[in-house]
């Protein structure tokens, strides 16, 4: 893996094996490498959200697309296969089975595929009806995927809709909002008055019962699913079988704790991003790794092997936690204090004001520097140096040979 940032994320490059990645503030970019059909010299060239183009061994999967005027796109942007012509005069997509042709996109839209048919001319009207259909799944298993019936009028006020038909969960959906919004279904009821204000859940598959009066304001819930009390934003306390989220005299102070096999993670956060402290514990092997951040001041890691990293003066730490390249790229800049602890090896290394002192230290080995360098001592168990304005003022190691000599 090769990865090489100007200015992150301004300009970065990437290489997994034969796959290799260019781009530049995300608008200009080059790709290529081994394609999913194993084919090795396919190129893509983007010039975000103009022109898109590839090129590969397999001329079937070749497209050019100069947006708005006219263009095919393949695997891209969340679809298996797009055409337009002068956009948003008309488009096509296609995700799997189902294709979608759009005039004057988003005003008219037609759809079909995988047992389903709909149109839609948004947002006065439109209609979705999918029958009940079988697939097999990767281990040879016959699924059953529900059909359904959609219908909204001057959208999003009246819509209704019947999901999950032919299944063990169907559900019912309708709503005239913000009027009411009701929700009926085997494992779950719901029911909204002046919706979002007002609700009542009654959700069976989970075991609990919940009353929102205003939400967010107040929120009440009981049941072994989950148990919650909010005063927003004086108090709250949720809490189920694996979560628990807390917070009082928000955001002043909130506490989170996630209790899910092998991870136990705790956070405590103040004032959001001020002050934080998260603990992810590995119930498996028993270690733990910690993380405190007090914003801009100063951030503290320790990895589950131990391994200490404490950092004086980060702006953007706290908010990108554990991201390499912004640690790698720009923490330099701005700290003035780095140390780091590696366990396993013993090395330690520490710097002040960029590297004006600076301090690397193994088992048997040590490195001092001074004013960027000007003064300069190591040692081993073997020999000494120091230099004093690059010039060599001790060499022990030459003075022991010298008198053996």
């Amino acid at each position: 893996m090769v990865q090489n940032d100007y200015l992150y994320p301004i300009m970065t490059y990437r290489r997994y094996g034969t796959e290799y990645r260019w781009q530049f503030i995300q608008l200009f970019s080059f790709a290529g490498g081994e394609d999913p059909n194993g084919f090795q010299d396919v190129r893509r060239f983007t010039i975000f959200p103009i022109y898109f183009q590839q090129r590969s061994p397999l001329t079937n999967d070749n497209y050019t697309a100069f947006f708005p005027f006219y263009g095919r796109l393949k695997e891209r942007l969340f679809r298996d296969d797009i055409f337009f012509i002068m956009f948003p005069i008309y488009g096509e997509t296609r995700k799997k089975d189902v294709i979608n042709d759009n005039y004057l996109y988003p005003f008219f839209n037609v759809r079909h595929g995988d047992g389903m048919h709909g149109w839609q001319f948004w947002p006065i009207v439109g209609a979705e009806h999918k029958i009940v259909t079988l697939q097999t799944n990767n281990w040879g298993d016959v699924q059953t995927n529900g059909g359904h019936d959609h219908l909204f009028v001057l959208w999003p006020i009246h819509f209704r809709q019947n999901n999950g038909i032919g299944t063990d969960d169907p559900e019912k959906i309708r709503a005239d909002l913000p009027l009411f919004y009701l929700q009926r279904s085997p494992q779950r009821d719901s029911t909204s008055v002046i919706w979002p204000l007002f609700m009542w859940i009654n959700d069976r598959g989970q075991k609990y019962r919940e009353w929102q009066m205003p939400w967010p304001i107040v929120i009440i819930a009981r049941g072994e699913g989950k148990t919650t009390t909010r005063v927003f934003p004086l108090f709250s306390r949720a809490h189920n079988n694996t979560l628990e989220d807390n917070f009082y005299l928000w955001p002043v102070y909130k506490f989170n704790e996630t209790h899910s096999a092998p991870l136990d993670r705790r956070r405590t956060r103040i004032l959001f991003f001020l002050f934080q402290n998260t603990t992810d514990g590995n119930t498996g092997t028993g270690k733990e790794k910690r993380r405190v951040d007090f914003w801009p001041f100063f951030v503290y890691h320790r990895d589950f092997d131990g391994n200490k990293r404490l950092q004086i003066i980060a702006p953007l730490e706290s908010f990108v936690p554990d991201n390499p390249n912004i640690e790698r790229d720009w923490s330099p800049l701005w700290s003035l204090w780095r140390a780091q602890d590696n366990v396993k090896t013993g090395a330690r290394s520490q710097s002040l004001l960029w590297n004006l002192y600076r301090r690397d230290s193994a088992p048997g080995t040590k490195k001092i520097s001074l004013l960027f360098g000007l003064f300069q001592y190591q040692s081993n168990v073997e020999t000494k140096k120091m230099r004093l304005f690059f010039i060599p003022v001790i060499n022990s190691h030459e003075q022991t040979m010298a008198s053996a000599n």
